[in-house]
């Protein structure tokens, strides 16, 4: 059985999940990477991506992330195809580490960018990752360098950050400086210690 001991880590697109994450596990508390778990799949997945969206997006069995979300994020039945393909296998790799984490009775996290969106994992618990709209537009401007549009369609294509707050258990604010994430991380991570105890 897996995800027994698991809290989602979740947010959305910029809202310092990245950051968040690395504190949460650096105060001890393990992390899977479901981005990191799904580039692998992606890149182990390069043939069937060459036939669905073109041999162009495919370089030494690697795939042109950037060129295929660039396709994926404008075109709705060309995301749901791409997800099709990918997440049952994502899925499958995350349960795996799960039941191997779930052996030591110790809570853990699973960072998965689009819980809400996609309502696939039975995982009780869920921690969001929240800022404002305005500082998610303006970080996410700055670290892909988009243009406000660019951006924009980005953020739209999820669950509004303040809507997800309402739907998690946990709530971190990273709004502010590096020190009051800090914080915030410290207060969390205890919380959900706590919680299964």
């Amino acid at each position: 059985m897996s995800f027994k001991y698991a809290t989602v880590l979740t947010g959305s697109i910029a809202t310092g999940k990245s950051s968040a994450s690395q504190i949460l596990s650096a105060l001890g508390l393990a992390i899977i990477d479901a981005d990191s778990i799904a580039h692998q799949v992606l890149n182990e997945q390069h043939d069937a991506i060459a036939t669905l969206f073109g041999d162009t997006l495919v370089a030494n069995e690697k795939v042109d992330r950037k060129a295929l979300g660039n396709i994926v994020f404008v075109d709705e039945a060309k995301r749901k195809q791409l997800e099709a393909l990918l997440h049952p296998l994502i899925y499958e790799k995350i349960a795996q580490h799960s039941s191997q984490l779930d052996t030591l009775q110790k809570p853990y996290l699973i960072d998965i960018p689009l819980f809400f969106e996609g309502n696939r994992y039975p995982i009780k618990k869920s921690l969001v990752v929240h800022t404002t709209e305005e500082l998610q537009l303006q970080r996410l401007m700055q670290r892909n360098d988009y243009n406000k549009e660019e951006a924009l369609s980005r953020m739209a294509t999820q669950i509004s950050i303040d809507k997800k707050c309402k739907m998690g258990d946990y709530v971190i604010d990273n709004s502010g400086t590096l020190a009051q994430l800090e914080h915030e991380c410290q207060r969390v991570k205890d919380e959900i210690v706590k919680d299964f105890r």
